[in-house]
């Protein structure tokens, strides 16, 4: 069975940086497509990065380009979010998704193509 386990959230100040972390299990399932959503409260699911790990190809939507970083690491399978210079507006419950298909530019934000989905990691900033 695929798990997909996101760590890393917490309660930070504007302007400081985090790292999340998606561990996917079992070992021998390789995603070609692993992304980074997030859902503020009262707002609906936003995909924010993704990465096609064969190609380390990266997507990232407009709100953190610049700011966050999707890297992975294939030894361990895992994929990270590098979170700098956050801000009040990144405040959110962080859900790491995976799905056998690549990314692509036209549809990695779609959330309904994603198959497995972590429970998530809170993370808060406050100024």
């Amino acid at each position: 069975q695929v798990q997909l386990v996101e760590s890393g959230g917490a309660s930070v100040q504007s302007g400081e940086s985090l790292i999340l972390s998606c561990a996917v299990s079992p070992s021998t399932y390789r995603p070609n497509c692993v992304a980074w959503f997030r859902q503020a409260p009262g707002k609906g699911r936003e995909g924010s990065a993704a990465i096609r790990p064969l190609y380390d190809i990266t997507y990232y939507a407009d709100s953190v380009k610049d700011r966050f970083t999707i890297s992975r690491d294939s030894a361990k399978n895992t994929v990270f979010l590098q979170m700098n210079s956050l801000k009040d507006e990144d405040t959110a419950m962080y859900y790491c998704a995976a799905r056998f298909t690549g990314c692509y530019s036209l549809d990695w934000r779609r959330s309904g193509t994603y198959l497995y989905w972590g429970q998530g990691t809170q993370v808060t900033v406050s100024s």
